[in-house]
């Protein structure tokens, strides 16, 4: 079987699982090949995520190794036995294999947490909010047309029967940047008012007066699978390429993260309809002040 020349992140994450139960297990590679009656150099080539292993011998593995839960097993045999096809197949050679790891970890997730210092979170943009972006910084490898197009298909999760539990913490300097003009902008907020209508949406500002320094500047996601948090994966934006987190340490790092942003943020947006609620500080009162600003 040829090696893959591109790696999703799901097969690397499976590479890196495998890997890690066998080393916890204090078993050698040739000692693992051996019980799953493959080659260690086999094996290897399926820690590092460049070919698929047998549901049969990654069961076989697992046993072997032990420490693993009978839901963490199922989870991984999912992992391997996924095709990783999905709506943006469409869009494979079009936009970045970076892009493309995004938009199945997405799908494939029951909770999606995130913070953005700077912009709207992708979910939630609109399409003249991501034209006036791109206007700005050119997407990479990929005409303005399909990275616009891309954007758009993904937002579809947040109302799909399988919708995702969306919760965003957005700074209010992303609230109050002009890209694309005023116009873009005030019809940026009220989109943001509209999707909070959504039930499995949520969405807070980080305040400027917020007097807890968190010590996080940098844009975040936190994909939870739907049974195993331990599969969850923390992605990092950078300027050249994202940064993938999955160390347990790092995962329970910006869980704590992210609770903390949650409580140093103002309260969601709410579309309640009693006045008094209207009237308390809050994440809809601030956006409601900034459109007149607009």
């Amino acid at each position: 079987m040829a090696l893959r020349t591109r790696i999703s992140d799901r097969q690397r994450r499976l590479g890196t699982e495998l890997r890690r139960a066998r080393e916890n297990s204090g078993k050698t590679t040739n000692e693992a090949a051996a019980v799953a009656g493959v080659r260690p150099p086999f094996l290897s080539n399926v820690e590092a995520g460049r070919t698929a292993i047998a549901t049969e011998r990654l069961r076989t593995l697992c046993e072997h190794y032990g420490g693993i839960s009978k839901p963490g097993i199922e989870a991984l045999v999912a992992m391997s036995e996924s095709s990783g096809k999905g709506w943006w197949t469409a869009f494979q050679g079009r936009i970045t294999q970076h892009a493309l790891n995004l938009a199945e970890l997405e799908t494939s997730a029951a909770a999606l947490r995130s913070y953005e210092p700077l912009v709207i979170p992708g979910l939630f943009q609109t399409e003249e909010y991501i034209r006036a972006l791109f206007g700005d910084v050119k997407p990479k490898h990929a005409t303005t047309e399909d990275a616009i197009a891309f954007r758009l298909e993904r937002q579809r999760i947040l109302v799909s029967d399988d919708a995702p539990a969306v919760h965003a913490v957005i700074h209010e300097a992303a609230l109050r940047m002009h890209y694309g003009g005023p116009s873009v902008m005030r019809g940026q907020l009220l989109h943001l008012v509209e999707l909070s209508r959504l039930p499995n949406v949520t969405i807070q500002v980080f305040p400027f007066r917020a007097q807890t320094f968190l010590g996080i500047s940098t844009p975040f996601l936190y994909a939870r699978p739907p049974v195993v948090e331990e599969l969850a994966t923390v992605v990092l934006e950078h300027p050249s390429e994202p940064i993938y987190r999955d160390t347990q340490e790092h995962l329970s790092q910006y869980r704590t993260l992210f609770d903390r942003l949650t409580k140093s943020a103002l309260p969601p947006i709410s579309l309640s309809h009693k006045a008094e609620a209207q009237a308390a500080p809050g994440s809809l009162l601030l956006i409601q002040h900034l459109l007149y600003d607009f």
